[in-house]
Order: structure tokens, then C-alpha cells, then sequence
């Protein structure tokens, strides 16, 4: 009897299952599989939900998908879902009305219970829609304002949402984009872009809350972990009540970034016990929009940096903390970058920031700067550590404020922390080690800047 049972309890898993090759898809790496493995997507949530299963030692090629709810998409392992490199299938945008910065490939809106597991990989054929390959990064296609480079994953306003295990690779855009969802949890990923592929970031959080980051490793040209709040989906609300553990992170721009884009309000961060290393800046918030960020703590992490080329933002920054006023530009997407009918932003105020027990290798000092005096104000450092150490041939002691209105680099000597126009910087356990690092004047440079406190500091 009890044999019979645990048969039927067998069965009844195994019925929920839905192998994409029972739905029609080849799995040769050369057919496009997309209307069988829809198939199976939308078989799979007919049903009331379960898995669809990818076959190990198979690629599946594959045009534009649409997630749906109660689905797991599970990788098995050896198993490939490569993104055709067909740039004429993807019509769908990532942005909505805005189509000046690419296409979506994998997406799903309005969805719940949605899942993607396994050990297989999801792959986004990067190079296939990039240009020449230059010494520090590809050319970039020519585009007006249409951008067909397919995004690998976009959900829009999804709830209960885990991805596992899965090594998601080489996206020609944005990786991982989370608009507007609720209770979100990633667990070890390893998320591996090609590093020379501009705007090819690693995880965004837009306008998303309850999001858990754990485990991970992490490799992008672009920025590895960016939260934000874009302009094309600000029904969705502040980004808030988002935790990152244990992860590790490589980038050519800035491995964890909070802005640029946020029109809105960006809050309750937690970064803890994460290790970034060879990335162009550590640890960034960026603020260049009208929204506000606040009680954001960074702590136990080592971070190396070094410089890369102007093609990458950053001036290898380990920390870095400014609010300035976008700058107006005249690219593909200019529009969307200010409110409805203005031609001129403001940037909004960002307080409230803990760094505490930091590790830092880099080529320059922390920056922190602002417009307006106060606007960036209450920064906590403790228990930082700053070794200054030349490791390129890139010309040093510039601080980049892109994308500002104005001046976008501000040349300078190297200190341990330079600051403009800032308020209630409280430094506590300080160190700096210059060790006769070119262009190194002091350990700190302070302009503006009001009710500044050292209570320790150690030289």
C-alpha cells in the first residue's frame, strides 16, 4: 500500500512538469524554439501552475517569451536558452513608450508566483547585437529611437518572485530588471556578462520593494546592482526595503549603484558583508533626478578598485555619495529624462548614509559632493580603510559627476576624502595609507561642508 501511494504521489509531481520538448521545441541551438516553449508556458499555467522543464545537454534558441503566473522555469543542468540573434524579433520595449534603450526578450507583467530554478544557463548572445570589438568595449550600434538589443529578464509589477541556482550570461542590455514587483528573493546566481559590453548592468531594482539579494556572484560592465526609479514607471511607487548579503562583484562602472535615475524615493538599504573587486568605482549613490535617498547602510565589505577608461563612468572611487543636477542632453532618450514639459531637472536630497567597516584598495579617494549646501548631509564612515595603490596607467586625481549639468570632471590633487558642500560628515577610525601614491596632497579635503566631525582619526 505504501508503495502504491508513494507511485501516485510520483505521478501527480511528475504531471506537473512540462517538458518543452513535448511541446515541439528541438533544442538544436539552431531552430528558434519560442512557440513551442510558449506552449509549454502557457500549458503550465492553464493547468494551475508547476514546472517547465528545460532538458539537460539541449540548446534551446529562442525569440521573445512571456512569463506567466505559478510557473517555474527550471534549468537543468547543461541545459542552454539562448536569446536568436535576430534584432528584427524584438518589437516589444523595455521601457514602454520609450524605445531608446532596448527590446525585452524574457518578460512577464502582472504576474504572481513566478519562479526560475535549476543549473542550467540563460544566455543572452550578447556579442550578436553589439558592434566592432574596441580595446575597452564594443561600439555600440547605431540607433535613432529605436534600440533593438534585447534585456534577458523584465518583470513589471510581479509578486512572489524567486530566482535560484540558475547562471544567467552575456546580456546585451540590461540583465535583470525588476519594475514595480513585490517580495523578491535572487539566491545564488552567478550572473557572468561580458565586461566590455556597455549598458549591460547586472540586477536593477526600479521602483521595486521587499527584494533580497543573496549569494551571488556577479560580473557586468555595467553597474552589478543598481536600484532606481525610473520616469517611465513612476505609477510604481518608491524603491524601498532592499537587502544584499554575501555577494560578490565585478564591473567596469560601478558595481553597487543607487541612482541615477530616481524620480521618486529610494530607502531602507541594506549592503552587508559583500566583496567588490577590479570594478572603475566600489560603491556609488548617484542622485540626478528630483527623488530623495535615505537610510542606506553599507557594511563588512572589502572594495577594490581601479581605473578604467572614460568610456566606463567612474574615476575608481571607492566610495562615492553626490547629488547634482542632471545635465541636459541630447541622446537617444533625452526626453524621458525630465518631468512632463520641463527642460531643466533638479536633484533631490540624500541623507542618512552609514558606511561602516570598510575595506578599501583603490586609485583615488572617496567623494562626496552636492549643488546646493546640505542637500547631501548626516554621512556616517566607521571603521574605514583607504590604501592608495597605482595599478593602471590611466591618469589620475579626476573625480567623475557625470551625468551633471556642468563641469562632468573635476580634476584634482588625491585625497583620502574630498567633499563640497556637505553636511554633518561624522569620520570615526579613519585610515588612509598613501604610501608615496602620485598626486596624493592630504587625507582630506573638506569645502563647504558644515557641522563636520572627527572624532577619531588615524593617519
Amino acid at each position: 500500500m505504501q508503495l502504491l501511494f508513494a507511485l501516485a504521489v510520483g505521478m501527480a509531481a511528475n504531471a506537473q512538469d512540462f517538458v518543452v520538448t513535448e511541446y515541439g521545441a528541438k533544442g538544436d541551438g539552431k531552430t528558434d524554439d519560442a512557440p513551442a516553449i510558449q506552449r509549454a508556458i502557457d500549458a503550465c499555467n492553464a493547468a494551475g501552475g508547476g514546472n517547465v522543464v528545460f532538458p539537460a545537454g539541449k540548446t534551446f534558441l529562442s525569440g521573445p517569451l512571456h512569463m506567466r503566473s505559478h510557473v517555474n522555469i527550471e534549468m537543468l543542468p547543461n541545459s542552454i536558452l539562448l536569446a536568436n540573434p535576430d534584432e528584427g524579433i524584438y518589437h516589444e520595449s523595455a521601457f514602454g513608450a520609450n524605445e531608446g534603450e532596448g527590446m525585452m526578450w524574457l518578460s512577464g507583467k502582472d504576474i504572481e508566483n513566478f519562479s526560475i530554478s535549476g543549473t542550467g544557463r540563460i544566455d543572452g548572445n550578447a556579442v550578436a547585437f553589439m558592434g566592432a570589438e574596441l580595446d575597452d568595449s564594443f561600439e555600440l550600434k547605431p540607433v535613432t529611437t529605436f534600440d533593438p538589443r534585447p534585456h534577458v529578464l523584465t518583470l513589471i509589477n510581479a509578486r512572489n518572485v524567486k530566482i535560484s541556482d540558475v547562471t544567467i550570461a552575456n546580456s546585451a542590455y540590461w540583465t535583470v530588471h525588476l519594475v514595480g514587483c513585490y517580495d523578491v528573493a535572487i539566491s545564488n546566481i552567478s550572473l557572468l556578462n561580458n565586461l566590455k559590453v556597455r549598458n549591460g548592468d547586472g540586477i536593477d531594482i526600479d521602483h521595486s520593494r521587499k527584494v533580497r539579494i543573496s549569494n551571488c556572484f556577479i560580473e557586468s560592465g555595467d553597474d552589478c546592482i543598481c536600484l532606481k526609479n525610473r520616469r517611465e514607471f513612476e505609477e510604481y511607487g518608491p524603491c524601498e526595503d532592499v537587502v544584499v548579503t554575501n555577494c560578490i562583484m565585478t564591473s567596469r562602472s560601478c558595481a553597487v549603484k543607487i541612482g541615477s535615475e530616481n524620480m521618486d524615493r529610494i530607502a531602507r538599504v541594506l549592503f552587508d558583508n559583500c566583496i567588490i573587486t577590479a570594478s572603475n568605482r566600489g560603491v556609488g549613490i548617484q542622485n540626478r533626478d528630483e527623488g530623495t535617498v535615505e537610510d542606506v547602510t553599507f557594511s563588512n565589505m572589502i572594495v577594490d578598485c581601479k581605473l578604467f577608461s572614460d568610456v566606463w563612468w567612474g574615476k575608481s572611487e571607492p566610495i562615492y555619495i553626490t547629488s547634482y543636477p542632471r545635465a541636459v542632453g541630447n541622446h537617444k532618450d533625452a526626453g524621458w529624462r525630465f518631468p512632463k514639459g520641463a527642460t531643466k531637472g533638479a536633484c533631490g536630497d540624500v541623507r542618512n548614509i552609514r558606511f561602516i567597516n570598510i575595506s578599501s584598495t583603490s586609485e583615488n579617494g572617496i567623494f562626496i559632493g552636492c549643488d546646493t549646501p546640505g542637500k547631501v548631509s548626516d554621512i556616517l564612515l566607521q571603521n574605514v580603510d583607504l590604501r592608495l595603490k597605482k595599478q593602471t596607467a590611466y591618469e589620475g586625481g579626476v573625480y567623475d559627476r557625470r551625468p551633471c549639468e556642468g563641469e562632468g570632471f573635476l580634476k584634482s590633487k588625491v585625497y583620502g576624502i574630498m567633499a563640497e558642500n556637505a553636511s554633518r560628515i561624522i569620520v570615526r577610525d579613519f585610515h588612509v595609507d598613501a604610501n608615496g601614491f602620485p598626486g596624493y596632497e592630504s587625507e582630506f579635503r573638506f569645502v563647504n561642508c558644515k557641522d563636520t566631525k572627527f572624532p577619531k582619526i588615524n593617519f
